[in-house]
């Protein structure tokens, strides 16, 4: 299993636990906002702003708050200005670590980014000084349904996927960035429910970490989450969960 699998999995058992809803729906209204103020509010004309309203309503988002953040970044409501940036880093043990945000205050997010960095053992390097360690890729996740792992797996390698993965609860599929939207859309004609689908950093080698150092990892990665600017964290490490307190 991938760091990035193990990873997932870590994240959507610990999601489950906090129920923190809340910091979901401000980082998917920072996205539809984001995508409808690039390419317009109409979601049969802009494929990201769809995929983002897609995944609002996969988390059960009120139709109310969709339509705001819409009508603010169209000029129709006043809203506020975000800007998208990538910071790049390493973890303890020496993991790579790709931040991405969404903030209306660049000076401010770059300093608390550091700031976490620095607390959690960690240093924010150069742009660029991570990235090459990853590639960037089409991610859709699906819960376990009544059609057969195979006809699955079928169904999405036929439709151009690279790679599937059954998870304990879900499915993972990852995809090329050119055929990301075709396999998302295979699956939605199929009607099987898609519970997010978005691109991703995916690191081409893992490092594998264990015991202190894993948790360490995970506390830097859970601090950055914490912040309502950061979208999505990335790393390369493979953690060995069976080390973990």
């Amino acid at each position: 299993m991938s760091g990035h699998s193990k990873w997932a999995t870590t994240k959507r058992k610990k999601a489950v636990i906090d129920a923190k809803r809340g910091k979901i729906f401000t980082k998917l209204i920072k996205e539809i906002t984001i995508a409808a103020r690039e390419g317009g509010g109409d979601i049969n004309g802009n494929p990201r702003l769809r995929l983002a309203v897609d995944n609002a309503k996969a988390q059960n988002m009120p139709q109310d708050n969709i339509e705001r953040a819409i009508k603010k970044a169209t000029g129709e409501l006043e809203g506020t200005t975000y800007h998208e940036l990538n910071y790049e880093g390493y973890g303890p043990a020496g993991v790579a670590v790709i931040v991405e945000v969404a903030t209306d205050n660049k000076n401010r997010t770059v300093a608390e980014v550091r700031h976490f960095f620095s607390k959690n053992g960690g240093t924010l390097a150069e742009t660029g000084s991570v990235a090459w360690m990853f590639d960037r890729k089409g991610v859709i996740i699906m819960p376990k349904q009544s059609k057969s792992e195979d006809e699955i797996m079928e169904l999405v390698l036929d439709a151009g996927a690279d790679d599937f993965q059954s998870e304990d609860q879900y499915y993972e599929v990852q995809t090329s960035l050119e055929n990301f939207e075709n396999v998302r859309k295979t699956l939605i004609d199929k009607r099987l429910t898609v519970e997010n689908a978005s691109l991703q950093w995916i690191a081409k080698n893992s490092i594998a970490v264990k015991g202190e150092d894993a948790e360490k990892v995970i506390k830097l990665i859970e601090s950055l989450e914490d912040n309502d600017d950061v979208q999505n964290v990335y790393t390369n490490a493979d953690f060995d969960l069976n080390s973990l307190k």
